[in-house]
């Protein structure tokens, strides 16, 4: 298990699922989850590669934040399919400030343990996030 400059470990299975999400395509997003309790982050939730983005952004908490990671397929204006990483730090605004603050610490050290992520973005509330914007990040 890698250290977090928090002192949140990363679980060995955050690589692992990021590694098959990048090299094999095995799924369309990773939700990630920091366990205070075990003072480490943790997998969550697993998209399957049939799920879509409004899956993906159902499956967040609504007052708690979360580290996502999102496969992004769309077409170039080249009519050539590509795909990006995205590494989402979700931080709602309704949640608690502890842990806004412990997800804010962690950030960082956790994103370097994921090798490949292409685009980084942080939200607050769902408007930051939506399609559009994610579309508008891939040119």
């Amino acid at each position: 298990m890698a250290n977090a400059s928090s002192g949140f470990k990363v679980h060995d299975d955050c690589k692992l699922r990021f590694l098959e999400l990048k090299a094999k395509r095995t799924y369309r997003f990773i939700v990630f989850k920091i366990e205070e309790k075990l003072k480490q982050v943790v997998v969550e939730k697993l998209g399957e590669t049939e799920k879509t983005y409004e899956d993906f952004t159902a499956s967040l908490p609504e007052n708690e934040c979360r580290y996502c990671v999102f496969d992004f397929d769309f077409v170039t204006a080249e009519n050539c399919q590509k795909s990006r990483i995205f590494f989402i730090a979700w931080s709602p605004d309704t949640s608690r400030v502890r842990n806004k603050m412990i997800y804010a610490s962690t950030k960082d050290s956790f994103k370097r343990e994921l090798d490949g992520i292409q685009v980084e973005l942080q939200a607050t509330d769902p408007t930051e996030m939506d399609l559009d914007v994610i579309k508008g990040r891939c040119t």
